[in-house]
């Protein structure tokens, strides 16, 4: 018989992390509150906050105050946070297929008090619709999914509210920006470009 081979590598966007869950606290800076949060190996930048991340949190306008806001893609959760400290009012959907990174996030929103998010798999969103939506989409699951992937979500706008995503340039941010306004028949704005990264702005379709 043949030896067995190394588990599969482990993405960010594995259901299922293979890797050790050797879970570990990061100090950071959230909507201008010092907090800390778990993290771990086998999700999305574990030892700190993302260039991209960093790039759409110093770019978009404050979250809604209340109605729901959503986080697609939230691994351990900084964006998530961010909306759910700024705004405690409003109801923040995390939402991710990585099983770790969504445990990880409801221990630090425990710790930190933030009733008001909700860590759950795409399916266990409920029909709502948003008030904001705030991503830094997984780029790496292949055009066909992250395509399938926003065209369920932004939909899901209400009218008149936006969301903003962050898209690395030469990952295809500008072609992704077309594509977005001509599928959904929406105006799609670029509203900064920083370290190799585009915020681009998408009005509600319809």
């Amino acid at each position: 018989m043949p030896e067995p081979g190394p588990p599969p590598e482990d993405h960010y966007f594995t259901a299922e992390p293979a890797s050790a869950d050797e879970r570990r606290t990061l100090a950071i800076r959230l909507a201008g509150r010092d907090v800390v949060v778990d993290t771990a190996p086998g999700i999305f930048s574990p030892g700190r906050i993302d260039l991209g991340t960093q790039v759409l949190l110093r770019s978009v306008p404050p979250p809604p105050a209340t109605g729901h806001l959503l986080d697609l893609g939230c691994g351990w959760g900084p964006v998530a946070l961010t909306m759910a400290l700024a705004s405690p009012e409003a109801t923040v959907w995390a939402v991710d297929v990585n099983a770790r990174a969504l445990d990880l996030l409801r221990g630090t929103a425990t710790r930190l008090g933030l009733t008001n998010l909700r860590a759950v798999r795409p399916e266990e969103v409920p029909e709502v619709a948003f008030a904001a939506l705030w991503s830094n989409p997984p780029i790496r699951i292949g055009k066909p999914a992250l395509h399938a992937m926003l065209e369920q979500w932004l939909p899901r706008l209400e009218q008149a509210a936006s969301a903003h995503l962050v898209v690395q340039r030469n990952l295809g941010a500008d072609s992704l920006q077309r594509w977005i306004g001509e599928r959904l028949g929406t105006d799609v704005e670029r509203i900064a470009s920083a370290k190799g990264y585009r915020v681009l702005r998408v009005c509600s379709p319809g």
